[in-house]
């Protein structure tokens, strides 16, 4: 590490002893990659090195997490989505400098879009109306990102001016946006809860989004319709002895769940001490050892509810059962205004999206049921897909979480093994989205 000429010794020994030290390990676990990181303990530095992981859809198979005293440090058996180890350098080679600058805040987000964020009551049709708003007001949609959870909606949508190309500065036209966009959140019966706020800060979007919910207080309100077949099973126990708390979480396992949980329980102004994630052949398991950022564990009945209600939303909000639809063509002018206008004329609910735009192309997909909540009929999302270009909208497998392998190795290894950690292979297209390679070939 090269220094500043004026950096002391002291300076310097503060510098090694605050930036996370990481060690990926390919020899150890046969089936998976092994990460390691061991840092000064800071708030949030978990959520940071979970983030790395998850904004890469890498599959984390177990995980221990410990800090003793001052100092914390994390273990990682972590795959690809279809099980395989990681094996890309590059891909190696960034999860270690990510992972090794996280005390540096380091955060890969769109910059120069206006960001436009909103929360309401869902209903079907809704992002319809609001990206036909959007696209009356000449902004193009760069990338978006929208979550539903108990009847409610928040999304993220990152914009540009459609003549300009940047961002949009004038207040007059934000404050039109912003009012056009209200309205529609608000529809007949949402006058109150309906929110709208247009910003050009930075932001995680997923991070975000989960506060969004968060604030919204999902959590507390009952869905309408819930047809769900796996619901999180949460339990919160006091350790007196040791002064924690102890959050169990038992649910399906998927992409991107200990940064939902950890994201979550970060927001709640909780600090992880110890912890374990487990995974079977379709079920997780998350054991966390908590305390308030005071040093003291949870105190009351109503609180331990409360904690209870947010984690079962917290893994709810990206579950899902339905069609998964993915959209790639040209990019173009009113594009995404169209698509959802054909979808909720054929009675297609959007639950969740996810938008991204990489030069002239866009790449989206779509989380869609009927309008009550149950799979679409296949005969519609065929008629759908005439009508959007079927060479261009097509019906995508959901991403299974496979374990078989790793169970295999679990029983050659051992625990000794196990204690080193597991890293999972990853698909060159995650850093080519994230915009870090030029080609994901």
């Amino acid at each position: 590490m090269e220094w500043p000429a004026c950096t002391d010794e002291y300076e310097k020994l503060v510098i090694r002893m605050t930036t996370p030290r990481v060690v990926i390990d390919n020899a150890v676990c046969s089936t998976a990659t092994i990460v390691k990181v061991d840092s000064g303990r800071k708030n949030g530095i978990l959520l940071d090195a979970v983030q790395v992981l998850s904004d890469l859809n890498l599959s984390i198979k177990k995980a221990y997490i410990s800090s003793d005293g001052r100092w914390f440090m994390d273990v990682f058996h972590v795959t690809d989505q279809i099980g395989n180890k990681l094996t890309d350098q590059s891909v190696l080679s960034y999860i270690e400098q990510s992972l090794g600058g996280i005390h540096s805040g380091n955060n890969n987000v769109l910059k120069g879009l206006t960001i436009l964020e909103l929360t309401g009551t869902d209903r079907v049709g809704l992002l319809s109306e609001v990206f036909a708003v959007l696209a009356e007001q000449q902004c193009d949609v760069v990338n978006a990102k929208v979550w539903t959870h108990n009847g409610r909606i928040a999304s993220l949508i990152y914009v540009k001016d459609s003549n300009s190309g940047t961002l949009i500065e004038d207040c007059q036209r934000i404050s039109t946006i912003e009012a056009r966009l209200r309205n529609v959140l608000k529809g007949d019966n949402d006058i109150r809860s309906a929110k709208t706020s247009i910003t050009n800060a930075v932001v995680h979007t997923e991070r975000k989004l989960h506060q969004m919910m968060y604030t919204d207080r999902d959590y507390q309100r009952n869905p309408i319709f819930n047809f769900t077949s796996d619901i999180p099973v949460v339990t919160v126990q006091n350790w007196a002895e040791r002064g924690y708390s102890v959050v169990n979480v038992q649910c399906k396992d998927r992409i991107k769940l200990l940064f939902d949980v950890v994201c979550n329980l970060t927001d709640m102004e909780y600090v992880v001490f110890h912890g374990t994630v487990k995974t079977t052949v379709d079920k997780a398991y998350l054991e966390f050892y908590i305390r308030h950022k005071d040093g003291t564990p949870i105190s009351s009945e109503p609180e331990r509810h409360r904690v209870i209600q947010c984690l079962q939303a917290a893994v709810e909000r990206r579950a899902f059962e339905g069609v998964m639809l993915e959209l790639c063509t040209e990019d173009r002018q009113g594009l995404l205004a169209e698509v959802m206008r054909t979808f909720r004329e054929n009675g297609l609910n959007v639950t969740r999206a996810d938008i991204s735009t990489i030069g002239e192309k866009t790449s989206n997909v779509f989380y869609v049921t009927d309008a009550i909540g149950y799979p679409a009929d296949p005969k519609i999302i065929e008629s759908v897909r005439q009508k959007v270009g079927s060479c261009n909208l097509k019906v995508k497998e959901l991403p299974l979480v496979c374990h078989e392998k790793a169970e295999r190795e679990d029983e050659a290894v051992g625990v000794g093994g196990a204690v080193l950690l597991c890293l999972g292979s990853l698909v060159r297209r995650n850093l080519y989205n994230l915009g870090l390679i030029k080609s994901c070939s």
